[in-house]
């Protein structure tokens, strides 16, 4: 349409002015967008045969954007939840568009009209005690490596970090003092310091004694000085769960992530009785809302409650075969 800006256009603006100028969106918000339209650019390529910066605004359109996420589910093999981000990171494009080019507002209303996906809502994993001190021991702690990793390990436990929050620290951000605790920037930029216990304390203070490789090096660094990756984290992990696992089988059939940590620590807070607003406080959550799912994996409290309460008069009764007509509307 003339006098509308063109598909490329709009979608550099979208992450240039929308996203880094106008919301200031973090980096991770960034890359995560970036991928989804990178995914979607080289689907419609395939299916149109045109070029990325060839293509027009018309021909990003809501049957387009659904086949897409299907081959995601489909191709791919992508969650539901991972559908519904790159879904969220379109809508959030075509509600840009809505007010760049009204022209098209026939066509960004179908967009924005398309749902996300329901999908059954897990329990969320967690590690028992036993667990977290079979991990714990795995790393060998005559090494530089084993007692940056047991380090890690233990303040992700204690403290529940991000792991962008964890493998961002700094030395900075610890205090060991009086009132020792770590200062973290999270979600939204919001900061927020966490105590640390005795233990964790400790083994931090021994932990920064260790000589530098590089002056400005992360809390946690690389063998080469440099910040930890996301995989790399994910690698050392299960690289000690695969060797905890000989003391303590139940790991083996558990898959641990630096966020099953974070959720070990929310339900340990929980289990001791700590109140869900103080959990949110200490997770970094946006809404207490956030926090309800501890509360539906805690067998152990639907335990205490179970037992606080007068049982019911309840008494078995005999078998009594249905009749065949109701037993096979019963079967269906």
């Amino acid at each position: 349409m003339t006098g509308q800006p063109t598909f490329p256009t709009l979608l550099g603006r979208f992450f240039t002015q929308r996203l880094m100028q106008q919301r200031q969106a973090s980096g991770h918000t960034i890359a995560s967008y970036r991928d989804t339209f990178r995914l979607l650019l080289q689907f419609a390529q395939k299916r149109l045969r045109k070029a990325p910066s060839a293509l027009a605004l018309e021909d990003i359109d809501a049957p387009l954007v659904v086949d897409f996420l299907d081959e995601l589910e489909k191709v791919r093999d992508v969650t539901a939840r991972t559908r519904n981000l790159r879904l969220s990171a379109i809508h959030s494009f075509f509600r840009y568009v809505a007010f760049e080019a009204p022209g098209h507002a026939a066509q960004t209303q179908r967009v924005l009209a398309i749902p996300a996906k329901r999908f059954t809502r897990a329990l969320v994993p967690f590690l028992s005690r036993q667990e977290v001190d079979a991990l714990l021991a795995a790393p060998d702690q005559r090494t530089w490596s084993g007692r940056r990793d047991h380090a890690l390990i233990l303040l992700a436990v204690q403290t529940g970090l991000r792991l962008s929050e964890l493998t961002g620290l700094r030395r900075q951000d610890l205090y060991l003092g009086t009132g020792a605790h770590v200062r973290a920037i999270g979600k939204g930029r919001k900061e927020r310091c966490t105590p640390l216990s005795k233990n964790t304390r400790t083994v931090l203070a021994v932990w920064v004694k260790e000589p530098l490789k590089f002056p400005d090096q992360p809390l946690f660094p690389n063998a080469r000085g440099g910040r930890l990756s996301a995989h790399g984290v994910h690698y050392l992990l299960a690289k000690h769960v695969a060797t905890a696992t000989s003391a303590c089988p139940s790991l083996k059939h558990k898959r641990v992530s630096p966020h099953v940590l974070r959720h070990t620590t929310a339900m340990d807070l929980l289990q001791q009785g700590v109140e869900q607003s103080v959990i949110a406080l200490w997770l970094g959550h946006e809404s207490i809302e956030t926090t309800q799912v501890y509360l539906d994996a805690n067998l152990e409290l639907k335990q205490r409650v179970l037992d606080a309460v007068t049982p019911l008069n309840g008494k078995p009764g005999r078998y009594r075969p249905d009749d065949k007509l109701l037993a096979f509307l019963q079967s269906l």
